[in-house]
């Protein structure tokens, strides 16, 4: 990640999309890249989807043409070494592509910017960061009134796990006392 600290926006020259979402958003997304911040950029794109998003002309990594370790560092270092001065991340509330797409995100040296489910974008840093802690709370479940029950599960976590340790030693302790016994 880059200039999380500036508000500094590079040039949108070589943008990286993360398709960690739906097939949609990123076919809604495309062409506002093209038609409104550059024409003749280059957009390659990360997915797990099999071919490319409708209207897309760039490279296309499909993860699972890299199933072990090795292939993915690999892959990363690849992605690092093209030299992206953006890179796009969905994030739609869907489970899909979760660890790839912060993995790609903190080892690849480029702006991060957000999308969400509507294919409106955000850029990832300290000049925006309220609205990007509101997104993580919408998608942590920790705004409006679902955040009650979340806290209430937070907070009842350490009484749960004591009872649990507890109940367990009890069965221990009583389980060596009768292997004692006999």
């Amino acid at each position: 990640m880059r200039y999380v600290f500036r508000g500094f926006i590079p040039p949108f020259e070589r943008v990286l999309l993360v398709e960690s979402g739906s097939r949609s958003i990123i076919e809604r997304l495309v062409p506002v890249l093209y038609g409104k911040i550059y024409k003749d950029m280059q957009i390659d794109l990360v997915t797990c989807y099999p071919g490319a998003p409708e209207g897309f002309t760039g490279r296309v990594y499909h993860v699972y043409d890299y199933p072990d370790g090795a292939a993915r560092r690999k892959l990363l270092a690849q992605l690092a070494a093209n030299q992206y001065s953006v890179t796009g991340v969905v994030c739609s509330g869907e489970p899909i592509m979760t660890k790839w797409k912060w993995l790609i995100a903190a080892r690849v040296p480029a702006k991060v910017f957000l999308i969400n489910q509507n294919a409106d974008f955000l850029f990832f840093d300290w000049a925006s960061r309220q609205q990007v802690a509101q997104l993580f709370r919408q998608r942590m479940g920790l705004s409006g009134t679902a955040s009650i029950g979340a806290l209430t599960r937070l907070l009842a976590l350490p009484f749960s796990l004591m009872f649990l340790l507890a109940y367990a030693t009890w069965v221990h302790t009583r389980r060596w006392a009768r292997s004692r016994a006999i």
